[in-house]
């Protein structure tokens, strides 16, 4: 893509980036002191007041904002963890923040449990620990202005729809509900979620019917030129693969993978040949075993990254194996090794291997994603937040964020409010209480806890709770979460999309990775467009983790580049990428597109234990995640790198097992 330094006001005026849309444009990231503070004092929301005045009632309203005025999930521009999240983290982190602090003030609140982290986690915890004490005070605290933490909703209002246009920033799927663990199972049935049900709202007819169907973009960061090919029904692979704009050696050797692929290990017994692919990467089994050309590794880089969060270079040649058809032509070139499919192996991830027989399609959607879930949750807990909390009704429910942090609430959640410290009072053998220190945006304010959830990042727990033993801290940090970014874009219609014959499209180089039309789903009285002349969410993929290094580096390498990216260099890749996909279907980028929201994840996606990067610990064990969510005392450790696994059951199994360790 254009470096950002030769974005040139022309080229930015032919993409629409001089035209007036709906976004909340932090500029590069950076919003006005002033107005974080003002905004951040509304009640529920309080960098300042935690929602109460000093006498104990509600804070006044700034900037003439009513507290029901404030919806986090409509604001557009740069979300997700933004430069105000993590502040505070990267102070604690930097050896910052102390300096400047000062010791915390006591609210004189106190706690049956306090959570760390409003994330899926963080919110199923306080939701179990209510079904074994129903009068228990709880305090959710969290880092950011929404509820939910990956699992985020995106909010949109186009002329001429009833209602609003509604999306996901994160954690879009119960993805293979089959398989979920049986955590997970239990709480979707106790929040009334029929998988079944949510499965008929997905219109799995709607995209193809009008002749729209998946693709690869073939671009220019790749191969010096762009291609769209689809991959439709009845499209062979000598078909797209001869469309490719691949040299003439790359075709062949594309056909071969397809096609009848040799033994690639004659003599070896099924164990050894799954041994020998845990110690590649399916790139490095394309390249070093089965000699292709380098447009092959061109063309399958981004393959995983949608799902894994980095590419083909990275990403196991034994999950490769063991995941299937994906992306339409699938990983292909094991078909000659004679592999026994009846089992996975003990090299295939955790993901891979629960998910084996699962064979369920991708049609278990809210609309706004796993947010339902924290919705119909809070909804649950917190009296007045949600007019309607069951799986019908929450999608076009309303929301009064000013409900969340008021006195009376026997549950309160309070945002923008991120923790700073958490210790045992006492030795942590015999504590029977801790202390949770927070900070409001002018000073660290600490409230008493009989139990506390740390539902954060693993990375962070470390700088939370000092008195945890070395080398848990150890095993926590080595918790490196892969960074994402979700872009949402609310276009005028969809008929450009319609006229080129895709619903999604991978890019094999470019910055996004992905770009796809909403997901077709309706629950309840929520209806989803239908009509190619109607508004619609557009969602992008970006998966920053460097390639050429493992998962873990890469991503470290990655987030660093993230965080210094602008904003405007985001919105000039989704409008140039989309310009360069459906051009020829008359897409007018400043016309076209009408606002765009970017969720910000630069610690993202849990890390999982893969070949052939854990081959030190995995799978024999001992496992780092068994060592970093020891219980301390009072203080015991939720969030899905706990566990680890990049999936919203992990989180709420890892929630309910913390509320049992502190009640055992």
């Amino acid at each position: 893509m254009t470096d950002p330094r030769e974005i040139t006001p022309r080229r930015a005026g032919e993409l629409g980036m001089d035209r007036p849309i709906s976004r909340r444009d932090f500029f590069d990231g950076v919003a006005t002191a002033a107005g974080i503070a003002a905004l951040s004092s509304l009640p529920g929301h309080g960098l300042g007041s935690q929602g109460t005045s000093a006498a104990g009632g509600r804070s006044p309203e700034p900037l003439g904002i009513a507290p029901e005025a404030w919806h986090p999930p409509a604001l557009t521009g740069l979300r997700g963890s933004t430069p105000e999240t993590l502040g505070v983290p990267h102070a604690l982190r930097d050896g910052r923040f102390w300096a400047h602090a000062g010791a915390g003030e006591p609210t004189g609140e106190r706690y049956d449990l306090v959570v760390v982290g409003g994330g899926i986690s963080g919110i199923s915890a306080a939701h179990r620990w209510l079904e074994g004490d129903p009068d228990a005070r709880i305090l959710i605290l969290d880092n950011h202005d929404d509820v939910g933490g990956h699992a985020r909703r995106n909010e949109f209002t186009p002329p001429g729809r009833t209602g609003p246009l509604i999306g996901y920033g994160g954690s879009p799927s119960i993805e293979a509900p089959s398989a979920w663990t049986p955590e997970g199972k239990d709480l979707l049935g106790k929040l009334g979620v029929r998988v079944e049900r949510l499965a008929s709202c997905f219109d799995r007819t709607l995209y193809p019917g009008l002749g729209m169907h998946d693709s690869v973009f073939c671009d220019r960061e790749s191969f010096g030129t762009d291609r769209l090919v689809a991959l439709g029904p009845g499209r062979s692979a000598p078909r797209w693969i001869a469309e490719l704009p691949v040299a003439e050696q790359a075709r062949k050797d594309l056909l071969m993978l397809h096609g009848d692929p040799p033994d690639w290990f004659p003599g070896l017994s099924d164990a050894e040949k799954k041994e020998r692919l845990s110690r590649l990467t399916y790139s490095g089994f394309l390249r070093d075993v089965c000699g292709v050309h380098p447009d092959v590794l061109r063309f399958v880089q981004t393959m995983p990254n949608d799902e894994w969060g980095y590419g083909s270079d990275a990403f196991g040649a034994v999950d490769a194996w063991g995941s299937g058809g994906h992306d339409g032509p699938g990983y292909p070139g094991f078909q000659g090794l004679g592999l026994d499919r009846a089992k996975p192996s003990e090299y295939n991830s955790p993901s891979v291997t629960r998910r084996w027989d699962a064979g369920e399609p991708d049609v278990h959607h809210f609309p706004e994603g796993n947010q339902a879930l924290v919705r119909m949750m809070i909804g649950r807990m917190v009296p007045g937040f949600a007019t309607a909390s069951d799986m019908e009704g929450v999608t076009t429910a309303r929301f009064d964020y000013g409900r969340l942090d008021l006195p009376g609430n026997r549950v309160r959640v309070r945002l923008s409010s991120p923790v700073v410290s958490v210790s045992n009072d006492g030795a942590p053998a015999t504590a029977t209480t801790a202390t949770v220190g927070y900070f409001d945006g002018e000073r660290v304010r600490t409230v008493r806890a009989a139990s506390v959830i740390m539902a954060c990042w693993n990375m962070v727990i470390p700088y939370l709770v000092d008195e945890l033993p070395q080398e848990q801290k150890r095993a926590l940090r080595a918790a490196v979460k892969v960074p994402v970014l979700y872009a949402t874009v609310q276009l005028r219609d969809w008929r450009a999309w319609q006229r080129v014959g895709v619903s999604r499209t991978r890019f094999t180089g470019a910055y996004w990775c992905v770009a796809e039309l909403g997901h077709p789903v309706g629950v309840g009285d929520y209806r989803c467009p239908r009509d190619p002349g109607e508004p619609i969410n557009a969602h992008l993929v970006r998966t920053p983790a460097v390639p050429g290094m493992s998962p873990a580096d890469g991503s470290v390498a990655g987030r660093r580049e993230l965080l210094g990216t602008p904003y405007t260099y985001l919105e000039y890749g989704i409008r140039e990428q989309l310009t360069r996909l459906l051009g020829p279907g008359g897409f007018d980028p400043a016309r076209d597109i009408q606002a765009i929201t970017v969720n910000r994840w630069g610690h993202g996606y849990a890390p999982e234990y893969a070949t052939p990067w854990n081959l030190d610990f995995y799978p024999a064990g001992p496992f780092p995640a068994a060592l970093a969510r020891r219980r301390a005392g009072r203080i015991a450790i939720a969030n899905s790198d706990s566990v680890p696994a990049a999936y919203a059951d992990a989180a709420i199994t890892a929630a309910y097992r913390a509320v049992l360790e502190l009640r055992s």
